[in-house]
């Protein structure tokens, strides 16, 4: 029998905010968190650009004014979890800080997430992701051999800034269970950076990782760790590192019988290895090498592209929670994935994960306010010039 959701009942303020923010927002409420978004007042009905607010409701708070301020208190009094997204010392100057909220709800887990470090020597400048991989020394491993450094899109923002804050807040519940205490969680995209890229930067000292930029077994520098265009215009992965896999790559090329199996190591084989690989895997189509290659070992498989994945039923495009609990399954991506049974999933949404889901100021709050803590429109709260204020003269809430 399928349990809740493994986060049910846990309360998250999240003040709006830019990718990391959100992302760790939306991942603790796919997992079954109520996340009650905290939006500036814009006086429009119009959604904001984040699309990261599938099961996320909304309250706009005028947070330069004592009545907001007071709101906020108020609803920090009994919340789970506060993820504050904002440059260091933006909420405290506002007296929303974790030395007031936490003294208020001893109980609060305070998420902060920053680019910087909050004591490092870049804690007051503006940044993004490249900047974050820059100063962490990640951004130095990417690229092509005798080429600039080359930065990824920006999805560090989310694995080392959003899911590396999740982390955070899930070892601050789990020692709240055991101290009755939350805790200031900070997180920042140059340590969470810097974590990620642990074995890479270990691996600068060994004959794994001590060559140049571009020219090391895992960063573009081997040809049978890399992509190769194939007759169509498609491309197709690389990677096959160990012998077997290597002498399955080399089956599947017709390349048998030219001793290339005990030349792999050798470099100063590798530039001829790349040319013959380019020029072969040039005289086929994608779907013909997938057709070589598909239940092989040969660690070869096609570049998919998205919007393939999204309408080709036969791919792994249907989106899934990032984990499997199967017995406590968080809330599917793709609509049509709500048997837990069989992925791990509870009930889904439309947008299959392709989609976004934006969420307008005040979307959703009012019911939010209600359900969560019981309050009642024009008696315990009411909405003037589009955002939430505390009924005044209201002594205790």
């Amino acid at each position: 029998m399928v349990g809740t959701l493994p986060l049910q009942g846990l309360q998250v303020l999240e003040f709006a905010g830019l990718a990391p923010g959100p992302f760790a927002g939306l991942f603790l409420a796919d997992a079954g968190a109520k996340v009650l978004r905290i939006d500036r007042v814009t006086g429009t009905q119009d959604p904001t650009p984040d699309l990261l607010a599938r099961h996320k409701s909304s309250i706009a708070v005028d947070l330069k004014s004592s009545n907001g301020v007071g709101l906020i208190k108020e609803l920090a009094k009994t919340a789970d979890v506060i993820i504050d997204p904002f440059r260091p010392g933006v909420l405290e100057k506002l007296g929303l800080g974790p030395e007031v909220l936490c003294t208020l709800n001893p109980r609060l887990i305070y998420g902060r997430m920053t680019g910087f470090r909050r004591d490092g020597k870049y804690a007051a400048m503006a940044g993004h992701d490249i900047n974050y991989i820059g100063v962490s020394g990640m951004l130095s491993l990417l690229g092509r051999s005798g080429e600039k450094p080359h930065p990824p899109m920006n999805f560090i923002d989310f694995a080392a800034g959003g899911a590396i804050l999740v982390q955070g807040i899930l070892l601050a519940i789990i020692t709240r269970e055991r101290t009755g205490k939350g805790q200031v969680v900070e997180a920042n995209m140059v340590d969470g950076t810097s974590y990620l890229a642990t074995s890479l930067r270990q691996n600068l000292k060994t004959p794994y990782g001590d060559h140049p930029r571009g020219e090391n077994l895992l960063d573009g520098g081997s040809p049978y760790y890399d992509t190769y265009e194939t007759k169509d215009g498609g491309y197709m992965a690389v990677g096959a590192l160990e012998p077997q896999f290597y002498a399955a790559l080399i089956a599947g090329l017709g390349l048998g019988g030219q001793n290339w199996e005990k030349r792999r190591y050798d470099r100063e084989t590798w530039p001829e290895m790349r040319r013959q690989f380019e020029a072969i895997f040039k005289s086929k189509t994608r779907s013909e090498w997938e057709a070589i290659f598909d239940g092989t070992d040969a660690c070869c498989t096609p570049v998919l592209g998205y919007p393939e994945l999204e309408t080709n039923a036969g791919r792994e495009g249907d989106q899934r929670p990032v984990v499997a609990l199967r017995e406590t399954p968080c809330l599917a991506v793709n609509q049509k994935g709500a048997d837990p049974s069989i992925h791990g999933q509870g009930p889904g949404i439309p947008g299959g994960g392709y989609i976004g889901h934006a969420l307008a100021p005040g979307q959703g709050g009012e019911g939010a306010l209600s359900s969560w803590y019981n309050w009642t429109k024009g008696k315990d709260f009411d909405v003037k010039d589009g955002g939430v204020v505390m009924v005044k003269d209201k002594s205790k809430l």
